[in-house]
């Protein structure tokens, strides 16, 4: 009773603040940023070693003697990269994600839903998905700094992170389809129209009462 009175309070506080002025200034920020790693520091790590995908780019994960290959093709130089600017960045980027894509979820579902419909715990994804990208961070640092000593259960532990990381942030993508697409469609869904039947009926009885 507790945990759902919890997690319906954490759900109240990010509908009032997932207003649409919110919502754009996070994703502007958010893409700010996700771009800024796209065209600069992944890039620029990815070119000491070219034909190995990095950590952050094997969404299905990655074994230990993958691992192990591309941190031997990163080099000193590419393994320093890799931890500043690469990582340093990617410590901003999924706090953004995290807010951003959870208030925009919100945002978008609760203009269509009952304010206390349990669909709305699908805010939450993106929450996970940003956690994961921590734990998937501070493990790829430990690979780097520990090598070439680097264990097969740092290497499966990070690859379940990646894992993880990649399934949360695109079910989070996913959902802004439907979300997009409830915008833009008119009168309530399913789940309000009790409340509009029974607005409708009260209306009707207080003509009568007139």
């Amino acid at each position: 009773m507790i945990d759902s009175e919890r997690r319906a309070g954490l759900i109240g506080f990010m509908q009032g603040k997932a207003s649409g002025k919110n919502v754009l200034l996070l994703f502007v920020l958010t893409m700010a940023v996700y771009l800024l790693m796209l065209s600069v520091t992944i890039p620029r790590v990815q070119s000491y070693a070219s034909d190995t995908a990095l950590f952050d780019l094997s969404p299905m994960g990655y074994t230990h003697p993958q691992a192990l290959t591309l941190l031997e093709s990163l080099g000193p130089a590419g393994r320093d990269a890799y931890l500043f600017p690469q990582l340093a960045m990617d410590f901003i980027y999924p706090g953004l994600f995290a807010i951003c894509f959870s208030l925009m979820l919100i945002w978008l579902y609760a203009k269509r839903i009952q304010p206390d419909s349990k669909w709305l715990y699908l805010a939450m994804l993106p929450v996970l998905g940003g956690l994961f990208d921590y734990v998937e961070n501070i493990l790829i640092i430990r690979m780097i700094t520990t090598f070439p000593d680097v264990t097969k259960g740092l290497v499966s532990t990070a690859s379940s992170a990646t894992l993880l990381k990649s399934a949360f942030s695109t079910v989070s993508f996913l959902l802004l389809i439907p979300g997009f697409a409830l915008l833009v469609m008119k009168g309530p869904m399913a789940g309000s129209q009790g409340e509009t039947q029974s607005g409708k009926k009260g209306q009707q009885d207080s003509g009568g009462k007139a």
